[in-house]
């Protein structure tokens, strides 16, 4: 069965989304931009997270994009805009925008289940970023990642500078983001940036059903994991073992828990048999 959830700009469907078998598909649709982000766009997508964050039948999320491309990055017009404003609101326009995209981020970043960014095409500047926004990155053999940003004369603000370090390297991810190299779907495997490489044509099907073996556990078990392990590299030993012990006696009191002690000991007095 296919359920749509609707986002509350509906008139501008440039952001889709579907659900398969309890696995969220999120298509950013705009195939003739090659899925740059517009203002109406990321307003469609931070609503929809905000849906999808709450929403208990959906277990897992997959990302994507329609067409030849995953993200762009930035619409040239908002670019255009933001060059034309006066001089006295370029700066807290650009702010408030920063706020934007940080919301969007950390939206798909906390999401309490997992996430795969299933990459179809080019991902440059803040889709890269959107990429590995995700837990885990799956590349058709088509896909392609830049952060581009340095060529025109930006920074990373959509959460490159903290992800692309914990997937390559400090001194590898200093490397791509000074020169907003061009790195193909085969290099960003071997470089850690994709965690999976697929044909382009099996690209959706094998994410959904990724994203189902991802999610096949107890649901609170998976959100308080992430919601530990995602900050594993800021802590301390001592604050992952606190926030375990916490957790854990969460999961103590968890319908899931129950269900499988139950069903581990009878399978234990029936082997005993």
């Amino acid at each position: 069965m296919e359920v749509k959830l609707q986002s509350s700009e509906a008139k501008q469907p440039e952001v889709l989304f579907t659900v398969e078998d309890n696995i969220g598909i999120l298509t950013l649709n705009r195939p003739e931009k090659m899925n740059a982000f517009s203002d109406a766009m990321r307003a469609q997508y931070l609503d929809l997270l905000n849906q999808i964050t709450y929403d208990r039948n959906v277990r897992a999320l997959v990302v994507t994009g329609a067409g030849k491309g995953f993200c762009a990055g930035g619409d040239i017009n908002g670019m255009k805009q933001r060059m034309n404003a006066p001089v006295g609101e370029m700066g807290f326009n650009g702010w408030t925008r920063q706020q934007y995209v940080g919301s969007t981020v950390s939206a798909l970043m906390n999401m309490p289940k997992p996430t795969i960014a299933a990459v179809n095409g080019p991902a440059m500047g803040l889709g890269a970023d959107l990429a590995l926004s995700c837990d885990f990155v799956m590349a058709a053999d088509s896909a392609l990642f830049a952060w581009s940003y340095i060529l025109r004369g930006i920074i990373p603000d959509g959460g490159g500078m903290y992800f692309l370090p914990r997937r390559v390297s400090l001194a590898k991810a200093k490397e791509l983001l000074f020169t907003g190299k061009k790195v193909p779907a085969t290099e960003a495997l071997d470089l850690g940036i994709a965690d999976r490489l697929v044909p382009h044509q099996d690209l959706l099907t094998q994410a959904v059903s990724w994203a189902k073996e991802l999610s096949v556990g107890s649901e609170a078990a998976i959100a308080l994991t992430k919601g530990i392990i995602n900050r594993t590299y800021e802590s301390q030993a001592e604050q992952i073992f606190s926030q375990g012990s916490l957790a854990q006696g969460l999961c103590y009191t968890t319908q899931d828990h129950h269900d499988a002690v139950a069903s581990f000991l009878e399978r234990s007095q029936v082997a005993k048999k």
